[in-house]
């Protein structure tokens, strides 16, 4: 990299043109090099390149690109001068977007005494959605490195969390707190980072957080036949059909109760029977028998077919009860 000094290559003469600047950005969440056409038209038009980060990951893309990139952190004023005689001088910002340039040159422009150049912010590339998913998988790799908890914790130790975060999300949304939601939703998410991370160090069976996406992205393609494919589906109910009738292929099951997880709580248990039943068609009377329980599940199908969901039904009731609790003790909101 040239290391030449900014009053090297400024135009003499009279012209006094203000010139431009160019301050290019990139995200780290995308691969040097690929920047974007009006990006390199800028570098490849500019008069100077320069940039403060000697081992800044796109230079190499730059010189194998034929552009020169001087090692240069100038000061506001270095940088206006630099630009007289109309001359654009392009500034490759580091990491961290060198704000105390941008201070300067915004210092500069408000004391009305500098003929400014034209100054154009230039993002060369762009996060792409979802790209902060890398920033989580990097982070949840260094933690298990480093940190004395999280290297120790397995799949089974972390089971427990699993399902107080899926409770806390659905509090959340029950509760209506958008706030609440987006925060135990990433909390949620860290549980699927945090156990593909664990599995990827398995002797036998390793995979890692791309096999886990790489799967439900498979199955959600497979399974959406009328957005991916030739198939049709014009109301929920011919989707769930497809969804039901690709998952059947892939299962293989022989029977409809199978997959469903019998630890779940008793009334989503009653309930996803009963659903399962229904789709299928089936006519099965409910067992008799004495109690509470058999009372509870009559309700839970009763519910599941008005289109109740029994377990939110009875939080919603319970909420109320704790409710009248506290005002009969007096309790303030």
């Amino acid at each position: 990299m040239n290391t030449t000094s900014l009053e090297d290559t400024q135009a003499p003469g009279p012209d006094t043109a203000p010139g431009r600047i160019v301050l290019l950005t990139t995200s780290h969440r995308v691969a040097p090099g690929l920047l974007s056409w009006p990006a390199w038209q800028a570098l490849r038009t500019a008069d100077r390149v320069l940039c403060a980060d000697g081992a800044h990951p796109q230079l190499p893309y730059l010189r194998e690109a034929g552009i020169p990139v001087d090692e240069a952190a100038p000061t506001a004023q270095e940088l206006v001068d630099a630009c007289a005689g109309g001359r654009t001088v392009v500034v490759v910002a580091t990491g961290e977007g060198d704000p105390d340039l941008t201070d300067g040159l915004a210092r500069l422009a408000g004391t009305g005494r500098v003929t400014m150049p034209e100054l154009e912010l230039l993002p060369a590339s762009y996060d792409l959605p979802g790209a902060r998913l890398l920033d989580l998988v990097q982070v949840m790799d260094r933690i298990r490195a480093e940190c004395p908890w999280s290297s120790r914790q397995t799949h089974e130790g972390l089971a427990k969390y699993g399902i107080e975060e899926a409770y806390e999300l659905v509090e959340a949304i029950e509760a209506g707190d958008r706030e609440e939601l987006r925060e135990e939703l990433g909390d949620v998410l860290l549980q699927v980072v945090f156990h593909a991370r664990i599995a990827e160090e398995d002797a036998e069976a390793p995979f890692s957080v791309d096999d886990v996406a790489g799967g439900i992205v498979a199955k959600l393609v497979h399974r959406h036949p009328h957005v991916f494919g030739d198939a049709t589906a014009e109301t929920p109910e011919e989707v769930k059909e497809h969804w039901l009738r690709t998952k059947a292929v892939e299962k293989q099951r022989t029977s409809v109760t199978e997959g469903i997880p019998l630890g779940q709580p008793g009334l989503a248990l009653a309930a996803k029977l009963s659903s399962r039943v229904r789709t299928a068609g089936l006519d099965v009377p409910l067992p008799q028998g004495e109690g509470i329980g058999y009372d509870l599940l009559a309700l839970a199908v009763r519910a599941e077919a008005d289109g109740v969901d029994p377990e939110a039904a009875l939080r919603a009731a319970a909420r109320a009860y704790r409710d009248a609790i506290r005002v009969a003790e007096g309790v303030a909101e």
